[in-house]
């Protein structure tokens, strides 16, 4: 029997040390951590990019995303999308993106997002891209993008990927 607890132990602990690099990437500042920061390649000679990321408020007050800014864009904001009368508009949230306390916000693609645009390169996947967040309390916070794939809907290569088909060159017609 302590055998076998053992080796649940260690099983334990080494699925342990091979999830921790996933959480990495996570950034503090102050009672909010953000996480899941990604963005898609671009095309060469697009001008616009949108990134996605979670914002969780750890605290008992809210704090608010007031500004984005990326040297590789000219501009950048924090937009959202809204449907107006049967139709998707974007627009920027002029007055910030509130984080209420206890509370995850998440910027996704068709919803609220970082908007970067006037781009002076490519993104391309597997790149980080730096970008610095500001809020209202938890100040400037330096945070990259990691760059996933043209058509991807998730970090970590999710959505719109194909998955590998079986091979079937060898059977007959």
């Amino acid at each position: 029997m302590k055998t076998m607890l053992k080796d649940v132990m260690f099983a334990a602990f080494a699925l342990a040390l091979c999830a921790a690099p996933a959480a990495a990437d996570d950034v503090k500042a102050g009672d909010l951590v953000i996480s899941q920061a990604w963005s898609r390649a671009t095309p060469g000679g697009a001008k616009v990019a949108g990134g996605y990321l979670t914002i969780e408020n750890k605290g008992t007050v809210a704090d608010k995303l007031v500004s984005v800014s990326a040297d590789i864009a000219g501009k950048a904001e924090v937009h959202e999308m809204a449907m107006d009368n049967g139709v998707m508009k974007m627009r920027p949230l002029d007055k910030g993106l509130v984080i209420d306390p206890g509370k995850t916000v998440k910027l996704a693609p068709g919803g609220n997002h970082l908007m970067l645009q006037e781009l002076k390169g490519s993104f391309k996947e597997g790149e980080k891209v730096p970008v610095t967040l500001e809020f209202e309390k938890a100040g400037k916070v330096a945070i990259s993008l990691d760059v996933q794939g043209l058509g991807a809907q998730a970090p970590g290569g999710g959505g719109m990927m194909m998955k590998k088909m079986p091979d079937h060159s060898g059977m007959k017609h």
